[in-house]
């Protein structure tokens, strides 16, 4: 039986492997802090793209993207703070908040990239 953990951290290796095509650059992966977790951070050209990542089997309650809920959107701004506190040399970047969500069963779930799908407003 594959649990939620395991589907969870090969969603998130499938979508650095499918970003990494699109020509991202992988900085770092799960970071956790007390605020919260970020599951990929990403270089999109000069861009630092937080980019969290969610996976859906059905649409049946809005598909992966909708489970992004305001209240985890502070969470990732929040630990995205403290990510930043800790890595001073990209504190001067431009920051963008992605979701990458993947709908539909794995090996072949459909990917939509949402790129600044919120902001740390």
């Amino acid at each position: 039986m594959i649990t939620a953990l395991t589907r969870g951290k090969r969603a998130e290796q499938q979508a650095e492997r499918w970003l990494r095509r699109q020509g991202l650059r992988s900085v770092a992966r799960n970071v956790r802090c007390r605020l919260g977790e970020l599951d990929l951070i990403m270089m999109d050209g000069e861009i630092l793209a937080i980019i969290e990542v969610k996976q859906r089997a059905s649409a049946a309650f809005g598909g992966a993207a909708a489970s992004v809920t305001r209240h985890k959107q502070r969470r990732i701004v929040a630990a995205t703070r403290w990510w930043l506190s800790s890595h001073p040399d990209q504190s001067e970047r431009v920051i963008r908040f992605d979701v990458l969500a993947l709908d539909g069963p794995a090996p072949q779930p459909q990917i939509h990239w949402i790129k600044g799908a919120f902001d740390a407003e």
